[in-house]
């Protein structure tokens, strides 16, 4: 462990502490905590935790939508040496569940408001022993309770920064998440990187209004956190409250996609809240006339390719400008390269699998060693994502190796769904396709092939998803077919396309009828 040249998530805390005793580190409604208050409250949640016998290497598990409590128990967590977990609070009881079970969690906080019920059904199946923790309440057993037995002193526990703090569920390719662990140096060092090129720094102001299950919106989290900025944090969507908090703590960014926008420009098209301050690239639409367009080079292009296990990005369009792939260049803390089926290098121009290592990429899944096995094979992390290397070295991302539809900010990985249908008694066959949608990106379609003398109908299979997977998932649409086409026994998803409308899958490929 190099204490001398290493730092971790607690470390930053306690330099701001010091560094920026005035700055508001975290607002949530009426919480407004400057960062020796975060710090005070995160040292007693760390004490807490260590009464709890959290230690080294366990688990702490959110169930909740967004909050400030969210940083701070990310904080105390990383300063015992455990790991976060912020689960996607949008799963089913059975999905959630499984991730309680498979965590294993010492702690479990949870939130009653609008996803109690679901909560408290995936505890019953689950076979959790872990202390739950009501974050929204005001009894003996609640997060302020907890929070308030343990100690502000600073135990300053010796962590080392290449071990886990971060843990986040990926969309379940091969019919189960997995659990990407991101250790501390990994954290912040895409907090630089990704800061720098969106323009963050101590001044920033940014709304948390995406999920912080989910590293597009944790990314601009880290930015912020790392430049001594300020986080705000908004529990759920709503066009009222995003116009109002945005005028009100002066944001200068926020987690937006193509919904939350047009739910602004609804909102305030009468002009009453002033969203001056939010700096976006030019051409969101009516947005223009709202926000104060940023036409930096950093800000008009920060995207690229990514992947949770590497910490979100890996590379960057702005660092790609006139380049003919296109999604950029590599940031400057990973190496990529592009391979066949025997991991060796495949000519500029061709298709093969991106892999990936560096100071992002993760420390593997948790509880997943032959996984962990194969996905890290020759010291390379192999995203099962599909690329190539364009003549000028810049890259182009070309689609998963497994189909992922891309719904808002959500990745829906087919098999799960194809799994979740074909578990019908009544369905012999499924195929899901991504069907081009101006609002979401795509929207999931099923393929069907209902067994012989049955008679289930969309609404069945549509409701039969939404009871077993979260309901982001399922089909908005259902085709039913005699037999779905086959290249010798696999199916052929590109006649599904072709038949049925797919298309604008995540990397440019785009397919109609």
């Amino acid at each position: 462990m190099d204490l001398l040249h290493g730092a971790t998530l607690g470390d930053l805390l306690r330099e701001h502490r010091r560094a920026r005793p005035h700055v508001l580190g975290a607002v949530d409604g009426d919480v407004r905590l400057t960062y020796p208050a975060l710090d005070g409250r995160v040292n007693r949640l760390a004490d807490a935790l260590s009464s709890e016998g959290v230690t080294a290497g366990d688990r702490v598990l959110w169930l909740g939508q967004n909050s400030s409590r969210v940083l701070e128990l990310l904080l105390a967590a990383s300063k015992v040496g455990a790991m976060f977990c912020p689960a996607n609070w949008r799963q089913s009881p059975d999905e959630l569940a499984f991730v309680i079970d498979d965590l294993a969690a010492k702690v479990v906080v949870w939130q009653e408001e609008e996803v109690g019920d679901t909560v408290r059904a995936g505890r019953e199946r689950a076979t959790s022993t872990a202390r739950w923790i009501q974050h929204d309440d005001d009894s003996a057993d609640s997060y302020e309770a907890f929070l308030a037995a343990g100690s502000d002193v600073d135990a300053e526990i010796a962590v080392d920064p290449a071990s886990c703090a971060l843990i986040i569920y990926t969309a379940a390719f091969g019919g189960r998440p997995n659990g990407a662990m991101l250790n501390h140096t990994a954290c912040i060092t895409q907090g630089m990187v990704y800061g720098q090129y969106t323009g963050t720094t101590g001044e920033s102001v940014f709304l948390n209004s995406g999920p912080l299950f989910h590293l597009g919106t944790l990314m601009n989290t880290f930015s912020v956190y790392v430049a001594g900025g300020t986080n705000v944090f908004l529990r759920r969507v709503d066009g009222e409250d995003l116009c109002r908090v945005i005028a009100q703590e002066r944001c200068t960014g926020a987690f937006l996609v193509g919904p939350m926008m047009d739910q602004l420009v609804e909102v305030n098209a009468d002009g009453r809240y002033d969203l001056s301050s939010l700096r976006l690239p030019r051409g969101r639409r009516a947005l223009d006339a709202m926000v104060s367009p940023d036409e930096s080079a950093w800000a008009a292009s920060p995207g690229g390719y990514g992947q949770t296990e590497a910490m979100g990005m890996m590379t960057f369009n702005c660092l790609g400008l006139g380049a003919i792939g296109t999604h950029g260049r590599p940031s400057p803390v990973v190496q990529i390269r592009v391979v066949d089926e025997d991991d060796r290098d495949v000519p500029t121009g061709e298709t093969g699998e991106i892999v990936v290592r560096g100071l992002t990429v993760m420390n593997g899944y948790w509880n997943r060693p032959e996984e962990n096995t194969e996905r890290g094979r020759g010291g390379w992390h192999h995203t099962r994502d599909l690329g190539k290397r364009e003549s000028d070295g810049s890259l182009s991302f070309v689609g998963p190796k497994t189909r992922m539809i891309k719904s808002a900010a959500e990745n829906i990985y087919p098999v799960e769904v194809e799994q979740c249908i074909t578990s019908h008694p009544d369905v012999a066959e499924c195929a899901i396709i991504g069907i081009p949608d101006p609002k979401w990106v795509q929207s999931v379609k099923a393929i069907v092939v209902a067994r012989e003398g049955t008679s289930v109908t969309e609404a069945d299979i549509i409701e039969h998803c939404r009871a077993a997977i979260a309901s982001y998932k399922k089909p908005k649409s259902v085709e039913f077919v005699d037999a779905l086409p086959k290249t010798g026994w696999a199916i052929d998803y590109d006649a599904l396309d072709a038949q049925f409308g797919g298309g604008n899958y995540p990397g440019g490929r785009v397919r109609s009828a």
